[in-house]
């Protein structure tokens, strides 16, 4: 499975020390991560800034990429995405690359949906021709952006944790239909220890994913964390402040990412949950079966 990282604040961000520096890097996590295991099969880096989406994607290990650390370097905004890949369903190729965009939106996604071959035509379904030409690769990731955004059309004045609830709970339902031994609900059991052949029918559905404006996302049977900053964050890496305080605004931000990347008091989010991040940079929680 992959590594992620989210970042959602009040003011432009850079997130370098994180990606780059921090005691538990991004990059490091490409090495090897909390599980011992390594996530060679590409990375990509998007953000929003000034109202603006932008997105690289790389096949290369990042921890062989010179191009990670020109990126990280250069990557700010008040959303910034990043994903280091373990490949499961779709070969390390560009298409199968994260994040994906369409316009203003990015996602990541860590985690397997159960028996995708067989999901697949539900999901597809569910799309409207635009929607189902509009998929370029193989992943059952890129599929789920996909339904994202139709929901979202359909539903432009939703929250986009509602959004994100009803499609998790579209793809429980599918994975259901076509595996009736599978899991689909939170477990209480620490995922980041099972074997492959334990997590292959057990629903993994960490999204993070924005709309260029607010950041959302999922937690199901995943490892996930949370750090919200009320303060501007110090880094080595700059000879200044890695956020630019263009005005008189409190700062606040919240990050997400699969592991703790610092010492900092970082708080596990409650597997089976939905969230969100706006303009405020706080974050937002529900139970994903809540209304």
């Amino acid at each position: 499975m992959c590594r992620l990282y989210g970042l959602q604040a009040t003011h432009p961000s850079r997130a370098a020390c994180e990606l780059l520096d921090a005691q538990n890097a991004l990059i490091q996590q490409s090495r090897t991560d909390a599980r011992g295991l390594s996530n060679p099969h590409g990375w990509g880096m998007g953000h929003v800034a000034n109202g603006t989406t932008a997105c690289f994607r790389q096949v290369e290990p990042a921890s062989e990429s010179a191009e990670y650390r020109k990126k990280a370097l250069l990557t700010a905004g008040t959303t910034v995405l990043a994903h280091v890949r373990r490949a499961t369903i779709g070969d390390p190729k560009h298409p199968n690359t994260h994040p994906f965009r369409r316009g203003s939106s990015l996602l990541i996604h860590n985690g397997h949906v159960p028996a995708f071959d067989r999901v697949r035509p539900h999901l597809l379904d569910r799309l409207d021709e635009e929607r189902r030409q509009s998929i370029r690769g193989s992943t059952d990731s890129e599929h789920l952006f996909v339904l994202l955004l139709q929901l979202r059309e359909e539903q432009p004045d939703a929250p986009l944790h509602t959004i994100t609830r009803e499609a998790v709970a579209l793809v429980q339902d599918w994975v259901q239909d076509e595996v009736s031994h599978a899991t689909v609900e939170a477990v209480d059991a620490d995922t980041s220890t099972l074997g492959h052949d334990e997590l292959e029918d057990l629903l993994g559905l960490n999204l993070l994913w924005t709309d260029g404006e607010t950041l959302s996302g999922a937690r199901l049977n995943r490892t996930l964390w949370a750090l919200e900053r009320d303060h501007v964050h110090m880094c080595p890496l700059y000879d200044e402040d890695d956020v630019d305080l263009l005005d008189d605004k409190p700062y606040h931000s919240t990050t997400l990412a699969s592991e703790r990347l610092t010492d900092e008091n970082w708080q596990e989010v409650p597997n089976g949950s939905v969230f969100q991040a706006g303009d405020t940079g706080a974050l937002h929680l529900e139970a994903l079966q809540g209304p």
